[in-house]
Formats: structure tokens, sequence, C-alpha cells
């Protein structure tokens, strides 16, 4: 057995997800960052909400809680909050963690709280119907948007620096290896964490903008993924299509469960 098929819950298993569908490249790279890290199943808990990404927690063998539709972080924030011992790790995507999740997303970072953010993002809301979210480009085509949509995306990666996450990482699913490392470190950094992890959606996504089959998008997430450094000396022109991966952004910044400790000592209380 590989270290980390320990972490897999094998009676779930084969999982629902489309053939060419890249949650699973996702969902392997963090049971392998667990591994890596060799954290205690016992203490680790994985949260997640609701779409594709977010049946991963089924198939992983922790602690696990399958939440409501965008709340996965506030619920993540309760289980830190009532034992900042345990790991907390939160799987979401593109729609649940910045359309219906958004404000919580942004009031994570904003408070600092020592939780692991994967968010799976392909662009589309895959499992509810194919519909455009608040990450699908430009021009781009969804159920919602036939003839391609005119809102224009954000970055998560810039909002959470804007709100105070204190590590901020972007990867991919072609990037598989690396994308380990950035979970990693995510796991690592005591504050808030996000790791972007970029994969593809062929059949909801793909099909309807003609990109071609899963291992083609992969490619041009091949192509078009930048190492930070490299992709700072691009010029504007030669970015293009292109998006940086690696570690965005780190500092430090108190982090909230601790700085919630010192008022409860304040009052002359005790954590239950």
């Amino acid at each position: 057995m590989r270290d980390y098929e320990e972490y897999f819950r094998n009676n779930r298993l084969p999982h629902i997800w489309c053939p060419g569908c890249g949650n699973g490249i996702v969902m392997k790279a963090l049971a392998k960052a667990i591994a890596k890290l060799d954290l205690d199943q016992d203490k680790t808990v994985i949260v997640s909400g609701i779409g594709c990404s977010s049946r991963a927690s089924g198939y992983m063998d922790f602690d696990t809680l399958h939440t409501a539709h965008g709340r996965a972080i506030p619920f993540a924030t309760g289980v830190k909050l009532a034992n900042p011992e345990l790991n907390v790790i939160v799987i979401t995507g593109d729609g649940d963690c910045t359309a219906i999740g958004g404000n919580h997303f942004i009031h994570g970072a904003r408070r600092n709280v020592d939780l692991t953010v994967i968010l799976f993002n392909n662009n589309i809301y895959g499992m509810t119907g194919g519909q455009a979210s608040p990450l699908t480009p430009v021009d781009k085509k969804a159920t919602t948007a036939p003839f391609g949509t005119v809102d224009r995306p954000f970055d998560p990666c810039e909002l959470a620096k804007a709100a105070g996450a204190t590590y901020i990482a972007r990867g991919t699913a072609f990037h598989a290896n690396p994308l380990v490392d950035l979970m990693v470190k995510g796991i690592q950094n005591k504050g808030f964490s996000l790791v972007e992890a970029i994969t593809q959606c062929p059949i909801a996504y793909g099909r309807k903008n003609k990109l071609g089959d899963a291992p083609n998008m992969l490619k041009l997430m091949g192509e078009n993924g930048v190492a930070i450094d490299a992709y700072n000396k691009l010029t504007d022109e030669q970015r293009g299509e292109k998006f940086p991966i690696g570690v965005l952004y780190q500092k430090e910044a108190p982090e909230y469960t601790a700085q919630y400790a010192k008022v409860i000592e304040r009052a002359g209380g005790t954590r239950k």
C-alpha cells in the first residue's frame, strides 16, 4: 500500500466524478500532503460544502463534515474554535467558495483562522448543471451564458490577500507533485491558508467551450501555468492567458483561535 492510500474510505470508491475530471488528482495531492506531514487521522478534520469537489470529503478517512452550500468555512471555524489542536482542512469549489460562500471566505481570511482551504477551481458549476461561476472567464460559455459570459471573474488569490489571508498559493492538476508541496506549506502555516487548485471539467466546461478532452485540458494548464518568478518577468502581452503558480503570498499575523483564547483568559474563563 502506498503511504497515502490509508487516508481513503475504500468502501466508498469508485467515485462519482465524470470521466476525465481532475478532482481525483487534487484529492490525491491532499492525501499525499497529509501523508508527508504524517498528520494524526484522529486529530484531522476535513470539512466540505456542496458541489463536485465537496464530495471528496466522503472519500477521505477522517472525521469529516459535508455541510450546507457555501458554509464550509464557518463550520470549520466552529470546529477549530472548539478544539484548536485539530488540523482543519476545507475542501470547496469555485461556486461554493466564491459565490454563495463568498462572504464566509472573506471573513475567514480577515480573521486569519488557522484553516487550510483547498479551492478546486474548474471554472464552472459542474454538479448542478454547468452554470457560470464567479471564476468563469469572460466570453466562456455555460448553461446560464450560452453565448458567452460578460461577467468579469475575480482572482480568489488576490481576494484572499486583500482580506488578510497569511498563505496563498496556486497549483494545477497538471502540476500534481508541486501541488502536494503547496498544500504541505498551507497546512503548516498557522493562519488562514488558501491553495487554489485549477482542475479540468471536460464535461460541463471543456465540451461546451471546445477545449478538447481531459488530456488536452491538462496540456493547456501545463502551457499556461507559469512559476511565479518567471511570470513576474513577462510583459502583459506575453502573459496572455498565462497565470502564476506557486506560493503567491505569505506573511505572519496573529491567529484567530489564539487571540480568542486570550479573550477567554482576560474574562476569567476557561475553554470547555
